[in-house]
């Protein structure tokens, strides 16, 4: 199944926009039209966001666009003080909506009071704006209203969004460090390539035709480099864009996504951090009683990696065939082995909420270990990578001096 974006009006004449899964856009308009839904726009969730992309981009930085985790956890968390304390939704809502700093989040508020006060239910409300509130929050608030349980709720979603930011944030830290180092050594490079190799140029060539090939290669670079800088520069650019061109298309990205997982390190570390937050989510998800096949189909579609979003989708379609999850989760090859005998264990017992709570506390410690250790772990490449740029710059200077030195001494 697909998911689509969808933009209609009720009965009443109110707009009316979320995402749905169906097979085509057909199925999209007649479960819209059952449900008493006028169906206007009906595309691709993927070309939707596409066409806003950049707008969106722009939105963002003038405050205008989607809000952040930061905003959507400070959220959470004053529903949770609200519902706990026992102030009414409404004069809560009313409250919290006038101190937002977000415009994009104040005005979803708004027309989530509005709803409110047409009669409809919190977790009805917070559906209207899928850019906002994604399923799995939804879902969870539907459960709490359902039960009476909505101050639990909403404390398990500032738990797990808190520990979902921390994580991500930690990656992140933990990336920045040898993109610097690498950066740093480009620069360093082009530095000397350009400015330093030349005034040695003159000297070097006294030799003739005995130039020795690191020097011939160095001043091969530093010829290109001052004399085609701007082709240089343009073809970076061109490839920047095919690689951006690339990476917008579905086969790109999914190829992109799963390269991320290889890459030394780096890879690892993201993906013990993908592990943790869907071990993370499916728990929080099972313990509000959110059914099995909506928390699957959430975490494919916010997991932020296509690669692993295939994988649960799998997963997902597995279970909906009526397999057991340790079973599907074998199969679809997504989880170690750790993982899947936790979830095992889990279903034969009926703890698993708990054993996979287990595992998304042992990934987040393994990403703790790996962002403390990230600078030994890269210090060999870098010193290697560092190592060959030295020795290729000082044979390329050194050893013509020593030719020159050589044939003086012989003169004299």
């Amino acid at each position: 199944m697909t998911a689509y974006v969808y933009t209609g009006r009720s009965t009443g004449g109110e707009s009316v926009r979320g995402i749905m899964e169906a097979d085509s856009a057909d199925g999209v308009a007649g479960r819209l039209s059952q449900g008493g839904i006028i169906p206007i726009d009906i595309r691709l969730a993927d070309a939707a966001r596409a066409a806003s992309g950049d707008l969106g981009e722009l939105g963002r930085r003038l405050g205008l666009g989607k809000p952040s985790t930061a905003d959507l956890i400070l959220f959470t968390r004053q529903m949770y003080t609200i519902t706990k304390a026992g102030i009414p939704l409404l004069r809560g809502l009313r409250a919290i909506s006038g101190t937002t700093h977000n415009v994009a989040l104040r005005r979803a508020l708004e027309d989530v009071l509005a709803s409110l006060e047409g009669g409809r239910e919190l977790a009805v409300s917070l559906a209207r704006h899928p850019q906002i509130f994604p399923q799995l929050y939804v879902g969870v608030v539907a459960v709490g209203e359902a039960t009476g349980t909505l101050e639990s709720s909403f404390a398990r979603l500032g738990e797990y969004l808190g520990q979902e930011q921390d994580i991500r944030d930690r990656v992140k830290n933990a990336v920045r460090y040898p993109l610097i180092v690498l950066v740093a050594i480009a620069v360093a490079m082009g530095v000397i390539t350009v400015f330093v190799i030349p005034k040695f140029a003159p000297l070097f060539q006294a030799l003739g035709d005995q130039i020795p090939w690191p020097t011939r290669i160095i001043m091969g670079a530093s010829r290109l480099a001052k004399t085609w800088w701007q082709v240089g520069i343009a073809l970076l650019a061109l490839l920047a864009l095919a690689a951006n061109r690339l990476v917008a298309t579905e086969r790109g990205r999914y190829h992109w996504h799963r390269l991320q997982l290889r890459i030394p390190v780096i890879g690892t570390l993201m993906h013990h951090a993908i592990l943790a937050r869907v071990a993370r989510t499916l728990a929080v998800s099972l313990n509000a009683g959110m059914p099995m096949l909506q928390t699957l189909a959430a975490i494919a579609r916010s997991a932020g990696n296509d690669y692993v979003a295939e994988r649960v989708q799998s997963l997902r379609e597995a279970v909906e065939r009526g397999e057991p999850l340790a079973r599907a989760a074998t199969v679809g090859g997504l989880f170690p082995p750790l993982v899947l005998q936790m979830i095992a264990v889990g279903e034969e017992t009926g703890e698993l909420p708990d054993l996979l709570e287990e595992a998304a506390g042992f990934y987040e410690r393994e990403v703790d270990y790996t962002v403390k250790n990230m600078s030994a772990a890269f210090e060999p490449i870098l010193i290697t990578f560092v190592g060959l740029m030295v020795l290729i710059l000082a044979l390329g200077v050194f050893l013509p001096m020593w030719d020159l030195i050589a044939k003086v001494g012989s003169g004299h």
